[in-house]
């Protein structure tokens, strides 16, 4: 039996899988595992863009941590998030697991807690010295929501559709095939979201990937952000839509005192880039799991809006 701590699986019906475009979290690592339970159909293919229809007793678990954690040295696990779709409820259940100081054990914390991090992005710059905020169940919930059901967020066919080096640089999606965990057998038809931070890739695409991962769970049709008008999904086309000379629904703190979404060729003018820009309550986006400002993140939506013609 191994320590708790290095993440491994127990058995092959716990899967570890990376995302093609993950989303932003202050930074932290994270170690992604599915449990496929024993005796039930295969998660069943919906569409590319849509997370897959997992079986009754799945469970999604995400590991976040901090590499090289600045005052030990050694990696810091923070949280372990588990989304479980429970065969008592039928429904998506959320627990967050915050991990003792000793990284012997998670306990469980419906009321999430703060948690003081020191870390480097790189070898080279200074450590970042922060207060950590793992989300309490409803704010879980609030990124979950969809249709005012609880859903996952990450595993969709577009993002599962890459190599993962723990499974041996196999396909992920090819390796669910061959373990009875997906229903679809041609996976190779299927679209790749785009990797956000690979400057091979246009970046329209980047962008759009980018905003699919970091703010489309709630700005889509159905989310629980549906009603600000702003869909930001990677297929949308629609220019309003993506908040082209939109202006917003609610005025207030949150615009910066600026009249559109996106003004294009103009970043400074843009009310996506103020919001992810800064880490003020009513200001920032998005607003749950997010107290450092991605820097990279912002630089490659200045990047798009400045491009736009």
């Amino acid at each position: 039996k191994q320590p708790l701590n290095l993440l491994e699986p127990v058995n092959e019906r716990v899967m570890p899988y990376e995302l093609n475009a993950p989303l932003f979290t202050d930074y932290a690592s994270k170690k992604r595992f599915i449990y496929f339970p024993e005796g039930v159909a295969p998660a069943k293919y919906v569409k590319d863009d849509v997370v897959l229809d997992f079986p009754l007793g799945t469970i999604i678990i995400k590991n976040f941590y901090y590499k090289g954690e600045q005052l030990s040295g050694q990696d810091k696990i923070i949280e372990t998030r588990l989304l479980i779709h429970s065969e008592k409820t039928k429904q998506w259940e959320t627990l967050p697991y915050v991990w003792n100081e000793e990284q012997t054990e998670a306990y469980l914390y419906i009321l999430g807690k703060d948690v003081d991090v020191n870390f480097s992005k790189t070898e080279q710059e200074a450590p970042i010295h922060f207060t950590y905020s793992v989300p309490n169940v409803n704010m879980c919930k609030s990124c979950h929501i969809n249709n005012k059901n609880i859903i996952p967020i990450g595993p969709s066919p577009m993002q599962l559709h890459r190599l993962n080096k723990g499974l041996g640089d196999v396909n992920q999606l090819s390796y669910m095939n061959s373990h009875q965990f997906l229903d679809k057998a041609d996976v190779n038809g299927i679209e790749k979201i785009a990797n956000y931070d690979n400057d091979t890739i246009s970046i329209q695409k980047r962008a759009k990937a980018y905003l699919q991962a970091n703010c489309a769970h709630c700005h889509n049709e159905v989310g629980s952000a549906k009603t600000s008008g702003l869909h930001l999904t990677y297929h949308q086309e629609d220019e309003y839509r993506i908040g082209i000379n939109k202006a917003p629904i609610a005025a207030g703190q949150g615009s910066g005192d600026l009249q559109y979404g996106i003004v294009k060729g103009n970043p400074d003018a843009s009310i996506l880039v103020y919001r992810m820009s800064h880490t003020e309550p009513n200001i920032v986006m998005p607003e749950v799991g997010k107290n450092l400002v991605h820097t990279e993140g912002v630089a490659l939506i200045r990047e798009w809006i400045q491009q736009m013609k």
